[in-house]
Formats: C-alpha cells, sequence, structure tokens
C-alpha cells in the first residue's frame, strides 16, 4: 500500500499498519473506535488501539480486540449462496456467484413488481450497524416499496427517544457533554465539567449506545462528576453512584414526574430559561404537583427521601447533564418516560449549555438524501404502505418511515391481507433470536413469503429458518465506510472506515446497495464506488469528500453552544427549537393531533404485579418481575456467540436472581432455570446476585447457540433460552412507540438442563 497515505505507515518487510474507525459488521453501535490494523500479506497480525483518536484514546472493547477472531473463523459466510424454497430449515446451501445472486434478486424484484406490485416486497432493518443508515433507502429507491419494516414491537429501540426529542425539542438526539467536539477535549476553554450526571436506563461503560463512547463516564468521573444512577439492577455505575434510583422495571414515568414535583414545588428549576425557552410550565407544573415523592416511591419501590435527594442535587448543581436509555423505548409508557426526563433536564436550564447536553439539528449530512428517497416511490404505491386498519396509530404512522411492526405482523397472519407479499430482504437483523416478540409467530408468518434475502457474516437462526438466498457481508476492515454516532443526529465528529485488507469473496452493505441500483433503478444511483457515494454525500454539507476524510481520520465538527439563541435549531433561523410553538414543549401541542394526551402520565404496565387489567390468580402465579436486555461487554445483541474469546466471558445465557429469592425456589448458583409467563417459556443459567431486587429477576436476550444443530426445528436453540418468547405482541403505547421488553411478570423454576 502507498506510504503516501497518511492513514498507512510502512514497516517494511511487507508489513504496514492502518489507522482507520470500526463500525459494522461485526455488529456494535457507532461509536468509531479508532483501530491500528497491523496487515502482513493481506493477514490481520494484530488489532489494537489508536491512542490519537481523540474520543476512544487508544481504549477498546473486547469485540474490537477479537476482529481477527471473527475475519478468519471457520463458520463465516464467504461466498455467496442459496437453497431451494422447500428446503428452508434445511443445511442444503449451494454456493453460487455474486452475478447469480444478483441476477436471483433482480428476477424475482421484476417478477413481484409485475404482479402484484411493488409492495408485495418488504425490508426488515435490525439495530446499531452500519446498514441503518442506508437501509430506508434499500427499500424505497432499491425495491421501490413503502414497507421499510422492522420486528421489533413498538420501535422499541432508539426511534422512540428521536421521536421525542424531534416532538418535545425539534432538535437531534439530546446527549451528554463529554467535550467530544472540541480537538483538545477537556481542556478545551468552552467546556465545563458537569457536576452531576443523570444516567436514566442506561449502562454505557458496557454498551457504549448509540455512538456515545462508555468510557468517557469514567474521564468525567474522575474530572469530579458524581452520578444519580436510574436503574433497576446494581450496575458498576449504579454502585459508584451517589444516588442509585433502584426503581421497578416499567415504572419510570413515575418517578420523573416527581423528581419534576420535587424541582418544582422548591422552586429549585431555572425560572429564566423556563419564562423565556419553555412552553407550557403552569399546565406541567399542576401535572406534576400530585406525585409527591412518597407516592411515586410506593409506585416505584424507592424511598422518598431518595427521590427528593437526587432532585435537589440534579437541580442545584449547575451545570449537570443526563443520559437516557432503551429503557426509555421498552415500556408501553416510554414515550411519557422520555417527555418527563427532557423535562426534568429543561427546568434546570442544562439544554445546549457547557458541561450540559448537547444538541443538534435532527439529521445528518445524509439524512436528507435519506430520507428523500421515500419521495422516489410514486404516491399510489406508497399509499399501500402497510398501516393501522382501525388508525390507532396515527402518530407512528406520521412519523416513521415504514409500518409499526406490530402491525406488520397482523397483515402478513391475516388469510387475506390487502396485500399479498411475496418477498422480503434483510439487513442487520436475526429477528427470530434478537428483535421479535412472540418469535415463533413471525416466523410462521415470514415462511408464507415466497423469497426471503439476508446479508450478513455468520449463519444465524433467523436465516437458516426462511431464507432462500444469503450474500457475505465484509467486516469494517474488508471495506470503505464513515460511522457517525447517533446514526447522524448528534453527529460529533465524522469517522473514517478505511481498508485494511482486501475480502475474498465478500462485499459491503454499500456496494451490495450500489450492484442492486444499478441493475433496478439506475435513474436514482448515479454514483459507481462506495467513495464516490461518500464523497457526493459530504459534499451536501463540507468542501471536501471521502479521501479528505480519509486522510484526517477522524474529522471532529465545529460547535457552539446555546444555539437556541442564535437560530441555529431551527430550519427557518429564528431563535428558538424547532417545534411549532418554538419553544421546549413541557405541554405538547403534537401529541393531541394523535390522539395522545398533551402532558405526561404514569400508566400501570400490563403485565405487571399491580395491573387491573390481569386477573389475581395470574398475578398470584407469575409473581415476579422480569426484565431484560442489560448489555454484556462481550457480545452486541445476538452476535459474537461463535467467538471464542468473546464467548469465553459469557458462555450461557445468565438469568440473575437474588440469592433470598432463589432460596426459596430451591435455585443454587449456575442451576438451568425455566422463566415462565402466560406468554410463553425459556430457559437460562442462574446467576444468583444482591444486584437485583428480591421482586425482580434479570435475564440476557437474544441467545443462540452456533455450536448446535442449526436445522430446523432446533436452530442452533434459539427458542430454547429466548426470553423474547415471555414477551407480548402489540402491548404498545397510544402512539405506537415502546412495548414491555423490560417490564412483564414471570415465575421460576429449577430445571435439569437448556432442553428441558
Amino acid at each position: 500500500m502507498s506510504e503516501e497515505k497518511s492513514w498507512v505507515t510502512d514497516l517494511g518487510d511487507g508489513t504496514h499498519q492502518v489507522r482507520t474507525c470500526v463500525w459494522s459488521p461485526p455488529g456494535d453501535h457507532p461509536v468509531g473506535c479508532g483501530i491500528i490494523v497491523t496487515v502482513k500479506d493481506n493477514k490481520i497480525v494484530k488489532v489494537e488501539g489508536d491512542p490519537t483518536h481523540p474520543i476512544t484514546h487508544g481504549r477498546l472493547c473486547p469485540r474490537c480486540i477479537a476482529l481477527d477472531e471473527v475475519e478468519y473463523h471457520e463458520d463465516r459466510i464467504m461466498h455467496p449462496m442459496k437453497r431451494a424454497r422447500e428446503d428452508r430449515g434445511k443445511d442444503k446451501w449451494e454456493q453460487i456467484t455474486w452475478d447469480e445472486a444478483f441476477d436471483l434478486i433482480e428476477s424475482k424484484t421484476r417478477e413481484f413488481w409485475a404482479n402484484p406490485g411493488p409492495e408485495s416486497i418488504l425490508t426488515f432493518t435490525g439495530t446499531g450497524r452500519e446498514i441503518t443508515m442506508y437501509s430506508a433507502a434499500y427499500c424505497h429507491a432499491i425495491f421501490n416499496s413503502p414497507n421499510y419494516c422492522m420486528t421489533l414491537s413498538g420501535g422499541s429501540c432508539y426511534g422512540p427517544r428521536c421521536t421525542i426529542a424531534n416532538f418535545q425539542l425539534g432538535a437531534g438526539y439530546p446527549e451528554l457533554d463529554y467535550a467530544a467536539y472540541f480537538p483538545d477535549r477537556y481542556d478545551d476553554p468552552r467546556w465545563e465539567c458537569p457536576k452531576y450526571i443523570l444516567v436514566w436506563g442506561k449502562n454505557p461503560i458496557y454498551s457504549s449506545p448509540d455512538g456515545f463512547f462508555g468510557h468517557a463516564l469514567v474521564d468525567l468521573m474522575k474530572l469530579g462528576s458524581k452520578l444519580i444512577v436510574v436503574d433497576p439492577q446494581v450496575t458498576w455505575i449504579a454502585a459508584h453512584a451517589e444516588y442509585h434510583l433502584q426503581l421497578r422495571p416499567g415504572t419510570d414515568t413515575a418517578l420523573a414526574l416527581a423528581m419534576c414535583n420535587v424541582i418544582i414545588s422548591e422552586d429549585l428549576y431555572d425560572h429564566e430559561f423556563v419564562e423565556k425557552w419553555v412552553y407550557g410550565f403552569n399546565e406541567f407544573a399542576e401535572c406534576a404537583a400530585e406525585w409527591t415523592p412518597e407516592k411515586a416511591g410506593e409506585i416505584c419501590w424507592i424511598p422518598a427521601e431518595t427521590i427528593q435527594g437526587a432532585a435537589r442535587a440534579f437541580a442545584t448543581n449547575y451545570p449537570s447533564s443526563a443520559l437516557w436509555g432503551l429503557s426509555i423505548d421498552t415500556m408501553t409508557n416510554g414515550v411519557q418516560a422520555g417527555h418527563t426526563f427532557l423535562a426534568i433536564c429543561a427546568l434546570c436550564g442544562y439544554m445546549d449549555i457547557p458541561g450540559g447536553i448537547t444538541l443538534a439539528r435532527p439529521s445528518s449530512f445524509t439524512g436528507k438524501w435519506r430520507y428523500e428517497t421515500v419521495n422516489s416511490v410514486p404516491d399510489e404505491i406508497r399509499a399501500k404502505r402497510i398501516k393501522d386498519l382501525d388508525g390507532k396509530y396515527k402518530c407512528w404512522d406520521a412519523a416513521g418511515p415504514g409500518p409499526l411492526p406490530d402491525v406488520t405482523l397482523d397483515w402478513l397472519e391475516m388469510e387475506n391481507p390487502p396485500t399479498q407479499f411475496k418477498m422480503s430482504y434483510w439487513f442487520g437483523t436475526n429477528p427470530l433470536t434478537c428483535m421479535a416478540a412472540s418469535p415463533k409467530r413471525w416466523e410462521k408468518a415470514l415462511n408464507k413469503l415466497e423469497f426471503n434475502v439476508s446479508q450478513d457474516i455468520f449463519m444465524n437462526p433467523s436465516i437458516m429458518a426462511l431464507c432462500d438466498l444469503v450474500l457475505p457481508l465484509s467486516t469494517s476492515v474488508e471495506h470503505e465506510g464513515i460511522v457517525m454516532p447517533h446514526f447522524g443526529r448528534n453527529t460529533h465528529f465524522l469517522g473514517a472506515m478505511s481498508k485494511a485488507i482486501e475480502p475474498l469473496d465478500s462485499k459491503s452493505d454499500v456496494e451490495i446497495m450500489l450492484e442492486l441500483g444499478h441493475r433496478l433503478r439506475p435513474e436514482l444511483w448515479p454514483w459507481q464506488t462506495p467513495a464516490e457515494f461518500f464523497t457526493d454525500q459530504l459534499h451536501t454539507a463540507y468542501d471536501w469528500g471521502f479521501e479528505d476524510l480519509q486522510e484526517m481520520v477522524v474529522y471532529q465538527q465545529p460547535f457552539e453552544y446555546r444555539k437556541y439563541e442564535t437560530g441555529k435549531l431551527r430550519a427557518d433561523g429564528n431563535p428558538g427549537f424547532d417545534t411549532p410553538t418554538g419553544l421546549i414543549e413541557l405541554k405538547s401541542s403534537i401529541y393531541p393531533v394523535f390522539g395522545e394526551k398533551a402532558l405526561p402520565y404514569f400508566e400501570e404496565p400490563y403485565f405487571s404485579p399491580y395491573s387491573d387489567k390481569i386477573d389475581q390468580e395470574v398475578k398470584d402465579e407469575y409473581p415476579l418481575v422480569l426484565t431484560t436486555g442489560g448489555r454484556n461487554i462481550a457480545m452486541f445483541h445476538s452476535e459474537h456467540r461463535q467467538v471464542p474469546s468473546l464467548r469465553a466471558i459469557n458462555p450461557w445465557p445468565l438469568v440473575t436472581i437474588n440469592p433470598d429469592t432463589a432460596l426459596k425456589y430451591g435455585i443454587e448458583e449456575g442451576d438451568w432455570v425455566a422463566l415462565e409467563n402466560p406468554i410463553g417459556r425459556c430457559v437460562q443459567k442462574a446467576h444468583l446476585s444482591p444486584t437485583v431486587d428480591q421482586r425482580v429477576v434479570h435475564a440476557q436476550h437474544a441467545w443462540w447457540f452456533p455450536e448446535q444443530d442449526g436445522e430446523s426445528p432446533n436452530l442452533f436453540g434459539t427458542y430454547k433460552a429466548n426470553v423474547n418468547n415471555l414477551i407480548p405482541h402489540e402491548v404498545v403505547g397510544v402512539t405506537g412507540y415502546g412495548a414491555p421488553y423490560k417490564n412483564v411478570i414471570c415465575k421460576i423454576s429449577k430445571v435439569d438442563d437448556l432442553d428441558s
């Protein structure tokens, strides 16, 4: 490789080093960790952290360190493969060429375009991977379909928080100010260290979610930031917090309203900010008045004085900041929880200030192109998008680029749906294992389709069960790309993914996208290479292109605080926030249009020990609260189960049980345990720990076993330990957003083994 490239260093003897940023595949959130890859004879010799990366400073998670194990794993999909539809569920794959694979996709697409129409093609996206940035375009600008889908009930990952932020703030993703915009980081004179950080339903050191580099939290703790942690588990950060609000899963809105009650009733709020930049304060204050710490504490299982102390500490220590996590998305009452979380931050005046919560416009340089591809679908076809026939989910239908996942399943299960579905195309998803509530229903529904395609790096249970064609993806060190934290919604930096080694017979998501675009809708795809595509996108915001980004490796965006004062948060350039009122809306002017209340409210989870929607005998039989989804640092959702060093860190699916609860049920450390509720069942290994309440159990999610028989019905054991077996279908909020992935009831019992 040429030493003229600044990111490449020639070490002699045929060895060189490449500085690059990683995203996926394999899976990870868009943190864009900086790595140095040592290469000899097109083989990875070593992966290490890049100490010059301005955010990660040479630190890496185990997943980055294990990249070579992924790269050279014997089970990696290395060539396109197809099989007959009647062989679904069987390991009867036939290796084919890329041309044959593309020919097959093109012929099937054109067949279904002709009859019954483009709307008969569904695309399914997953979470976290690079393809997230381009998946909508695959659906609209390649397949000419309006049906851009997920299988995640209530769209319960990131999307709800983004929509809440759009509606309440008219801004992109709100993020903790950890000086990520500044080359000299914490030494920049514009920045101030947050006094307190409110971490709500997030464990960033283990998950680095959505592009936030989790270990920055440790940096800030060393600089003096104190933590207030809202989490039903005693995580590492909760153990190091000044206040740990160990709430009952699913009661976040009650807790947030009580904190607002304290801040308002004790006159701790920022009067100047509220009077100038907040809408609906009086009505919101009246709403919060009934939520005393005592009332909320009884519901949330938290002492009233702990709620009071946390609220006072946060409100009286300027500046402070906050992080919100997946728990906001994974509850039916999540829109109200997110609304009230943002209200806490607004009441204290911490929005877009040094050491507070950074804000940005809600799109990146690719944002305009991505969402304009929706307009490439003709109106008469767009009108055939899957929608709730009763008109219940007006908010989702207005805000989302695709149908509500729950309604998609409803349509697929119909004997005679309004559209006859023929084909699905998947990217970045293993739905039966990771995303789908009631996954066996999804398997049966998707099996009706005539042609299913996935692109991935490893075989997984969903592909084995349902797909007729699989395309092999290149890893992030085998292709070119761009990393955008927060998927472009608060992009403090752009990172270049530069190719370190040449792939054998795999392609990147973007390479596949361009090829299919050229074949199916060439008028929309003028770019010949990924680099050309990236350069064109960059030119919408910058006067430099992809090769320039490669030279920089990382580009930190210019940033200014208090953009609401200078019109930098509004499309029209006027001061304020890009909402109908021009203000942060504590009372929403948008929700009532969609049949939702303008002010937040607490709603007891449907499947809870206190719900009035289920019979007492059911609650008596299933007395425990089941929460799930907590991260393990070795794995990303359903990925990495076959990587030896990572599997060694977390070899089995674990359910964490309080020792007193385990004693009651005769369960010991390492026992296999069945978790059951009226919806389903799974089996996991017991881990006894006082980090969970005696009334709560925490189960890991997205488990399967690559070492087991992959053929149907076993499908690598995906249903055995799958906690999503216990998650209901379509128990979502009024808006359609949010589902109870983290708050249902269950019972536990000791069993002999995983197959019991």
